[in-house]
């Protein structure tokens, strides 16, 4: 993806907004160059473009990216604050990979929290709400019939975020987007072990409980969702 901004200056100056042209499909225009680029590069690691362990260089995004190393590193430093990234030494930085316990932790947090998210959700979701996560997975069905796995991710994350902004209610989901970034590369390793087809999907149920309005079977759907996708990112790390 090419993110072609204009020079940029040194030093404290502040970043330039990057030309409409340039922006990226889905981004909003007139953004500055670093919002941008740490929009690309979070994409990335919640949808599996990066690998866990992979390492990452200022160099390498710059070139990749067409843009200046000044909002590479601004990226790369929120990304590490986010848990996304982290620094090995020797100016090295690098996806996480998952420990057991690592894995324990996220799965006890997103139980705690997406669950409800999803019952909040059912009590304000309008039709209209309900007919775009069926389009959404409409699309995440067509891409494990492809074994679209990106298709996969994109799709998937984009399921859970649209039903999060449902729910209306900024810091859990705020919360509940930090521990995706945690695990996002991860999902990439469960797709290339069981393949698109065999990876959890509770996402109709899911769908089926907002239209009958019985949040706690909304619930009840999300805790599935969740305790099945661990469980097989812990298999296969």
């Amino acid at each position: 993806m090419n993110l072609q901004a204009a020079h940029e200056g040194t030093g404290g100056a502040r970043p330039t907004a990057m030309p409409d042209a340039a922006t990226p499909a889905g981004l909003p225009a007139g953004l500055p160059a670093h919002e941008l680029v740490y929009r690309e590069l979070r994409a990335r690691v919640l949808h599996g473009v990066f690998e866990p362990g992979q390492a990452v260089t200022i160099q390498g995004l710059t070139r990749d990216l067409a843009v200046g190393m000044t909002p590479v590193r601004e990226a790369l430093r929120r990304l590490m604050a986010e848990g996304a990234l982290e620094f090995r030494g020797n100016r090295r930085i690098s996806v996480p990979v998952l420990a057991e316990s690592d894995v324990e932790q996220l799965r006890h947090a997103r139980i705690a929290l997406e669950p409800d998210l999803a019952r909040r959700a059912c009590r304000t979701a309008t039709a209209h709400d309900i007919a775009e996560l069926q389009a959404i997975d409409s699309k995440l069905d067509e891409a494990i019939r492809r074994g679209n796995v990106h298709g996969y991710l994109v799709e998937n994350h984009r399921f859970h975020a649209r039903l999060n902004a449902v729910a209306e209610a900024p810091i859990l989901t705020g919360l509940v987007e930090g521990l995706w970034l945690r695990f996002g590369p991860s999902l990439r390793v469960v797709c290339g072990q069981f393949g698109t087809r065999n990876l959890p999907d509770m996402h109709k149920d899911l769908v089926s409980a907002l239209k009958l309005g019985d949040c706690e079977a909304a619930a009840v759907a999300m805790a599935g969702d969740v305790e099945q996708g661990m469980e097989m990112i812990a298999q296969a790390l």
